[in-house]
């Protein structure tokens, strides 16, 4: 495909980063019309144009890809194993019903009619609070959920024991229902069975037939070191059950990452601010740096600095989250002006001044205002 590094799947789409699920199918499902091989038989661009769209939506509707492709781009779905290719797009295809279905309607056997007896159930999502320590060392976590899980009494048939769902009269079996006009046939989902095709005459008293009921989860979720506020940990196959023996949906844990009341991330990197006096800023000096993690770490800090100067300190920043090493640790210096000087101090300062040059003290003379007022005498 043209563009291998390059390639841009919002772009592709015509949609913005911002773009939620329903849009991104919205615009997808556009584009597989326009340019679907049936509607342009013979037509390489359109073919390709169409494999395009497929890949891009393929990477946009999956969550973590997605995640991973805003962060990395495409080598970085590269580097996980997790790059898209025209050649595995069977869950895209699965989706092709729900795409279509409102398009067409039912009528052309695009609707949920097939998929309704066999679907992977519905992923959940919880956050968990961090603060900036757990952040860098990764953590272990228990969360709680309160999810559908298979009912005891019936383990999950929804049928009573001693019995079992018998073929919908109506359909045979197909969950649809189908009528002819013309050269066209028209298809709907069976209204007895609502597509399933079967009918439970004896639903199990303890889940009246759902064949699930709600209870309390626990589960343990590892936190890798180097994660950030708005990232995603995926759980797989910890959602909600599916139906027709189609797996679990996924679980999503949120991270957010409590402030700091020292030091402030911007993705690997940390910041700190240091105060110093005027004689450490003009003659130098040696300051210990507090880490987030370990021990304080000298830094000198040389003749002459100035008020907001920035130094680096390499390794004590957060962990690089999909590699080795550490992000840097980068100090910010605040020259701190004395407000409670001796008189010893004061003379001090004001003998520097003197030897400087400098005008000091809130005295006006031989200042500009007496300089001034002498021009009007």
């Amino acid at each position: 495909m043209s563009g291998e590094k390059n390639r841009d799947y919002y772009s592709i789409l015509e949609v913005n980063q911002q773009a939620g699920q329903d849009e991104i199918k919205k615009a997808y499902r556009k584009k597989a019309l326009q340019y679907h091989p049936d509607r342009n038989p013979d037509n390489p661009q359109a073919e390709e144009k169409f494999k395009e769209a497929t890949e891009a939506y393929s990477v946009l509707s999956d969550p973590e890809k997605r995640a991973v492709y805003d962060q990395y781009g495409f080598e970085g779905l590269q580097r996980q194993g997790g790059g898209a290719s025209y050649s595995d797009f069977s869950s895209v295809f699965n989706d092709f019903g729900d795409i279509f279905g409102s398009f067409f309607g039912d009528a052309f056997g695009f609707g949920q009619t097939r998929r309704s007896r066999s679907r992977k159930g519905d992923d959940l999502w919880v956050e968990v609070s961090l603060t900036l320590e757990e952040a860098a060392q990764g953590v272990e976590r228990e969360i709680s959920l309160h999810r559908k899980e298979s009912c005891d009494l019936c383990g999950g048939s929804g049928v009573e024991k001693g019995h079992s769902k018998e073929r919908c009269p109506s359909c045979g079996g197909s969950g649809e229902m189908r009528t002819s006009q013309g050269f066209f046939t028209f298809s709907r989902t069976c209204p007895h069975c609502s597509g399933q095709g079967e009918i439970n005459r004896h639903p199990c008293r303890g889940c009246q037939g759902k064949g699930y009921a709600y209870k309390d989860k626990s589960l343990k979720v590892k936190i890798p070191p180097g994660v950030d506020e708005g990232m995603k940990v995926r759980l797989e196959r910890e959602g909600e059950p599916g139906t027709g023996g189609a797996p679990r949906g996924d679980l999503y844990v949120g991270i957010k990452v409590k402030a700091h009341k020292r030091f402030q991330r911007q993705e690997s990197d940390l910041f700190l601010e240091m105060e110093i006096s005027p004689s450490q800023a003009a003659l130098g000096t040696r300051i210990g740096v507090p880490t987030l993690l370990g021990d304080p770490v000298d830094l000198s800090v040389p003749a002459g600095t100035q008020g907001g100067a920035l130094f680096k300190i390499k390794g004590q920043g957060m962990p690089h989250l999909r590699r080795d090493g550490r992000g840097l640790l980068l100090v910010k210096v605040k020259v701190k002006t004395p407000s409670d000087l001796t008189e010893e101090e004061k003379n001090l300062y004001q003998k520097l001044a003197e030897l400087r040059g400098e005008a000091v003290g809130n005295s006006d003379k031989d200042g500009l205002f007496s300089k001034v007022k002498s021009i009007f005498n």
